[in-house]
């Protein structure tokens, strides 16, 4: 997930198009958000890691926006390195189970019922769990890919990532036992640094490299992607912003948009993001909780 571009300090302080964000209660900052709804029907949704965090899987960062642990790895260092090829799919064999059989909570269902409703233009994620698709949104777009997929480098050879893990722990039965807390995205916190053995299924077709189907930090977006959802912001009439920091300039580059077009942002997140001064409301409190009393005004 692309991170090339300097990330500036979020700013701690945004204010409310109905009163300042650290003065909401929970009842005024739910009637905010459904009155911004309300007057902006056709909404684009941009979501994190932290609409997630409630299915188990962890977030990156805390709600300063700093890391939670070191940043993850660089298509560089993934492209350049076997040890950190190796480490790599070491901390993921021990942390895919975390997102292979992670299952949607109470935020993806609430904006799968708001899509139905058609408060719900276009939702557009940074996550790679394939969560909002199991909740039943449709026409997600995946800015940074899919962790449930794998692909050889060589030939374009595709995988599901779950016939991987029976291959990664065949091939390393002494670490396939081995606890490690989970991390974002299907890592691991594992101390493990790459020198030790450890074997990596190739691709079955031509005996290629494998990686998994996301854009790792390092990484562009795919400029259709990107396409899509700039036009899909086009059509929208607002953006609501749901458990992202938004440090990341990909996720980040669309509420600047909205500005330039006009197009007022409102955010659902616990801490701080990149875009508090463009926000025009902010509500500081659970996503799951916050939308599915949103979606229940909604009458979706």
């Amino acid at each position: 997930m692309s991170e090339s571009l300097d990330l500036p300090a979020a700013a701690s302080v945004v204010t409310s198009a109905v009163k300042p964000a650290d003065a909401l209660t929970a009842l005024d900052a739910l009637d905010a958000l459904q009155a911004f709804a309300e007057r902006h029907p056709r909404l684009f949704v941009l979501t994190g890691a932290g609409i997630s965090t409630d299915s188990g899987i962890p977030g990156y960062r805390d709600e300063n926006g700093a890391w939670k642990r070191s940043p993850p790895i660089t298509l560089q260092e993934f492209l350049g390195s076997d040890s950190a090829r190796r480490r790599y799919w070491a901390r993921s064999m021990l942390g895919w189970p975390t997102v292979g059989l992670a299952q949607p909570n109470g935020a993806h269902r609430a904006l799968a019922r708001l899509e139905t409703a058609r408060r719900v233009g276009t939702l557009v994620t940074q996550n790679v769990d394939g969560l909002h698709q199991r909740a039943g949104s449709h026409g997600v777009i995946e800015l940074h890919g899919s962790i449930g997929h794998v692909h050889c480098l060589a030939c374009g050879a595709q995988y599901s990532r779950a016939s991987i893990q029976p291959q990664l722990e065949a091939r390393n039965p002494a670490l396939a036992g081995a606890f490690a807390e989970p991390a974002a995205d299907g890592d691991a916190h594992l101390d493990f640094d790459g020198e030790h053995a450890f074997d990596i299924p190739a691709c079955d077709a031509c005996g290629g490299m494998l990686k998994p189907s996301v854009v790792f930090f390092g990484e562009n977006v795919p400029r259709e992607r990107v396409a899509a959802a700039s036009a899909a912001l086009d059509e929208a009439d607002a953006v609501l912003v749901v458990g992202s920091s938004l440090m990341v300039y990909s996720g980040y580059r669309f509420c600047a948009w909205a500005q330039q077009r006009g197009k007022p942002v409102a955010a659902i997140n616990l801490g701080k993001t990149r875009a508090d001064p463009l926000l025009a409301l902010k509500v500081e409190a659970p996503c799951a909780a916050t939308l599915d009393a949103l979606a229940a005004r909604l009458g979706a």
